[in-house]
């Protein structure tokens, strides 16, 4: 009953207290841990395997909780399931491989249907992961769920068991969910962009000729992700490659897609890429606009001076009328150790903004310059939003003060 009410604290002491992680619903049902595969209850089905259920138990059916968890189409629970038993022997990879690819061809409302052999109207619902950021679609037919997200399980098990997917293969498996959010299209992506390879990034590159901007989008994420493979993995093979992008940042005309090739250039130093950036001052979609601060680079001995044109260029993106581009000018501001006067003017007119997160930002940033108008600036963050999480940058303007104290002998 704590499973099926969803009560994770409940469970975790029942297992504490001995209760068997692999308890039957009822006499003839399933392990409990198929009950929260059912639900796509995440946290239960955790706490089930850190108690120690067995995703590899087999049912009458002739299934496991983890390949019911392939049939459901949830990612998260697939990994989760397979993470505790790793390395499978090979016949149960097999068997997964062949079970998610077999659920991948045929598609989510197809399996759905052959599955309930209903022909009405399926109810559709999004699914968001609040944390991670991804979306699934949710589909549900004569009682039974599946989510679409076979595409995402196939390509992490193949990676898993060795398989290197060929690179048009994952291609189209991104464009069937033509979207960046959507966890097939971020699991292709990362996919790839742990490959780490000059072929990859040609392929890659070559992409970007294509005449569909949605292939052009699904080119710049990979490419985007190659350049911050030293993030991901460590590897800076890539990390000045962003160069190689200007011409079609350049010329690129889709917003969307412009603005992914403007995040990759920015982790370039070439000089040519601050006059990219500079040249979409005025670009309409805020997306782009919120990417030119990083375009502009500090002088290469170290000064903090940059060209007048380009802080001109910042302090005016300082006033733009999309609350996303002025917190992106208002981070640049911030860090630039330039005495300019009207830079830490800037950020005093950015502690009145109308988002909390610019407020934090600007008085952050005048804490940072160590000037001392962040201390009355610091009233007008107002009592944080309990929407947001704690900002480290609170603390900004104590660390001023105590600077100031131990510089005053204090």
């Amino acid at each position: 009953m704590a499973v099926r009410r969803g009560d994770v604290d409940e469970v975790r002491a029942l297992l504490e207290s001995g209760a068997d992680p692999d308890t039957l619903d009822g006499t003839d049902g399933p392990p409990v841990l198929c009950l929260a595969v059912a639900a796509y209850d995440e946290p239960v089905a955790g706490a089930l395997l850190q108690g120690g259920a067995d995703p590899l138990r087999r049912l009458p059916d002739g299934t496991t909780p983890l390949l019911r968890a392939v049939d459901g189409g949830s990612y998260v629970l697939t990994d989760a399931l397979l993470r505790h038993r790793v390395p499978l022997p090979l016949p149960d990879g097999e068997e997964l491989l062949a079970r998610a690819r077999s659920r991948a061809e045929a598609g989510a409302e197809a399996e759905l249907r052959r599955r309930t052999g209903r022909r009405e109207p399926v109810e559709r619902v999004r699914v968001e992961d609040g944390e991670i950021g991804w979306w699934c679609e949710q589909l549900t037919l004569g009682g039974l769920t599946v989510r679409d997200e076979h595409l995402a399980i196939l390509t992490v098990l193949e990676t898993r068991y060795g398989i290197r997917t060929p690179f048009d293969e994952l291609v189209a498996r991104a464009l069937a969910r033509p979207d960046r959010d959507h966890i097939v299209w971020s699991q292709v992506v990362f996919t790839l962009g742990r490959r780490l390879d000059e072929e990859t990034w040609q392929w890659s590159r070559d992409l970007l000729n294509h005449p569909d901007r949605t292939h052009r989008l699904l080119a710049a994420d990979l490419l985007l992700l190659l350049i911050l493979g030293n993030v991901v993995t460590g590897d800076d093979s890539f990390w000045e490659r962003g160069r190689e992008l200007v011409p079609w940042a350049e010329q690129e005309e889709d917003p969307e897609v412009l603005a992914v090739l403007l995040h990759g250039l920015t982790h370039d130093s070439a000089p040519e890429i601050e006059a990219v950036g500079l040249s979409y001052l005025s670009h309409p979609d805020p997306r782009v606009r919120a990417l030119v601060p990083e375009s502009v680079q500090w002088a290469e001995d170290g000064r903090p001076q940059v060209g007048s044109e380009s802080l001109t260029a910042v302090l005016t993106l300082a006033r733009d009328e999309d609350p996303g581009v002025r917190e992106a000018a208002c981070r640049w501001l911030g860090h630039y150790r330039g005495r300019e006067p009207e830079v830490g003017d800037a950020l005093v007119a950015l502690t009145r903004d109308e988002r909390q997160p610019v407020r934090i930002c600007a008085v952050s940033g005048l804490a940072y310059r160590d000037d001392p108008r962040c201390v009355e600036a610091e009233h007008r963050i107002g009592p944080l939003d309990p929407e947001l999480p704690f900002d480290e940058r609170l603390m900004d303007v104590w660390r001023y003060q105590r600077r100031r104290e131990a510089a005053d002998g204090g």
